[in-house]
């Protein structure tokens, strides 16, 4: 019997099983797909000489430590999204494009040469191959007291696995959708499920090569926004290499997925139509490459075909419970407390999934590591409370980032409550990913009663954090020219900072049983080597 089935071959699952293969845990992967990355697609390009995103393209490493460490780490080359030169803006379909103000659109955006595709190549060259299963779409878990059993279709027969446990590191609305389970599940969690809208599945996403980027010769940086009522492309940005040699814009495509549908014949000549009408005729023809994403059957459900007006708010804590007494967890980017729906989000939920499956799975003996004997638990505790120390000096400048785009975005309600948890929500990750950074000489550390005794030590660390937050956020607020026309965020009422303060105590709750989930997971019984 298997120990641990991950589902879903995305980057959450397989940095999951990465972690897994790390701590000496056996498990196997299951993907519906006949390839590995789920949402991450790259697709190669004759005209262009290199692979092409129609997926995720970008991380941005001033707040996603944890793709910019997981790229360094695998020796992957990155490089900045170009967004130099002029912005152009199509209001009106009879009229020419009109270049704007240089602006850096993408915010210091970095993609990954050879596409992110190469992120998920790299992480799969890690685990063992016959671990992976590929082409296998789960649709039934039953809790069988002792262990799961999985029922997944492959072509027109059905394979049956049992496991100790199983992890499913899909979108939760794909789950809620596709797989039956018995017994049936909370109707919370239910609920949860379907109203978890599922990144991008909504989306489509077209990327045409040409010979050369004659926008960037023209003083432009590629990106371009059309906003008149026949777009196609509403989005557009430069989509060429490092050397900026080998030339392609990408697109995210304006039409609503039943209006792609209905035009699916005639795209190509309207997507072609669209470039050339914004960067001029020239490049009407090109080499193109379109997904759509609502098209897709593991990653679109009924409920995704209506697009959110803006990024929708993630971290349902329905979400990352522990089901079925540590035999069934949930994973993906959308589950996760921090950049749900981003890249970085589908690594928080792994991290979370490694350190859950730590808890529930048989221990595991662990050899100290060479040069590790002498470790200080109190200098580690002291170098984590330095970096807390550290990162409160710069916490208010995270908040007023945060603030500014939900300011920008079309939701503008209690923006200093989305603002203040989603700053919080950012440093309990970066938290928990330099926790993981720090060795812990574990031998000797005490679990009683569920508790680790490293746990307190940890969290100590944030004495007076987040009131130093909310007394700077309030200076801050009554001083803001641009807070000033919305009623109320400016100076907060007590309700208000009432609400706000139910919100980061929520937040601070599911922190603290994180760290102690990790470092639970990571008391072992050790064996010198």
């Amino acid at each position: 019997m298997l120990e641990t089935v991950i589902v879903g071959g995305g980057l959450c699952g397989l940095s999951l099983a990465v972690a897994l293969q790390a701590q000496g845990r056996s498990f196997a992967l299951y993907e519906a797909r006949p390839r590995l990355g789920g949402r991450v697609l790259s697709v190669p390009s004759e005209k262009a000489g290199m692979r092409l995103d129609l997926g995720p393209t970008w991380y941005w490493p001033d707040t996603q430590p944890g793709m910019t460490k997981l790229v360094a780490d695998l020796g992957l080359i990155t490089f900045p999204q170009n967004d130099s030169g002029s912005v152009l803006r199509l209001h009106d379909h009879d009229k020419k494009a009109v270049p704007t103000e240089v602006e850096s659109v993408h915010g210091g955006a970095r993609r990954v040469e050879g596409g992110m595709a190469s992120v998920i190549e790299a992480l799969a060259a890690k685990i063992p191959a016959d671990t992976i299963h590929l082409g296998q779409a789960l649709t039934v878990v039953i809790d069988r007291g002792d262990h799961v059993e999985l029922h997944f279709r492959v072509g027109e027969t059905v394979n049956i696995i049992e496991a100790r446990r199983v992890v499913l590191a899909l979108p939760p609305r794909i789950v809620e959708e596709h797989v039956r389970f018995e017994p049936s599940l909370d109707e919370n969690l239910v609920a949860a499920m379907q109203d978890t809208y599922t990144w991008m599945a909504g989306e489509a996403k077209g990327v045409i090569a040409y010979d050369k980027p004659g926008w960037r010769e023209a003083g432009q940086s590629g990106n371009a926004f059309v906003t008149h009522e026949q777009a196609v492309f509403g989005e557009i940005f430069d989509a060429c290499d490092a050397t900026g040699t080998r030339a392609a814009l990408g697109g995210f495509l304006a039409l609503a997925p039943a209006l792609r549908a209905s035009f699916k014949a005639g795209l190509p000549m309207l997507m072609g139509n669209q470039m050339g009408q914004v960067f001029g005729p020239e490049y009407e023809h090109g080499e193109q490459h379109y997904q759509d994403w609502a098209a897709e059957e593991f990653t679109a459900t009924r409920h995704d075909q209506i697009r959110p007006d803006d990024h929708p708010h993630y971290g349902n804590p329905f979400l990352r419970q522990v089901l079925w007494d540590g035999k069934l967890f949930l994973g993906g980017s959308e589950t996760a407390t921090y950049a749900g729906g981003y890249m970085e989000g589908a690594l928080d939920s792994a991290r979370r999934l490694a350190r859950d499956v730590g808890r529930f799975a048989p221990t595991v003996v662990v050899p100290l590591q060479p040069g590790k004997e002498g470790i200080s638990n109190v200098e580690s505790v002291a170098q984590f409370a330095q970096w807390v120390a550290g990162r409160q000096n710069s916490v208010l400048e995270t908040y007023r980032l945060t603030l500014n785009k939900l300011m920008a975005s079309p939701d503008k309600e209690i923006v200093t409550q989305r603002a203040m948890v989603a700053t919080v929500e950012q440093v309990f990750s970066e938290a928990l990913f330099q926790l993981e950074q720090i060795p812990f000489d574990m031998q000797g550390v005490m679990v009683e009663k569920g508790r680790s005794d490293l746990t307190p030590q940890i969290l100590k660390s944030f004495d007076g954090f987040i009131q130093f937050l909310l007394d700077a956020v309030i200076q801050y607020n009554r001083t803001s020219c641009a807070l000033s026309n919305f009623p109320g965020e400016d100076k907060p009422s007590k309700d208000y900072l009432q609400a706000i303060l139910r919100d980061i105590a929520a937040a601070w709750k599911e922190f603290c049983l994180s760290v102690n989930a990790y470092f639970v997971s990571k008391t072992p019984v050790l064996a010198a080597s």
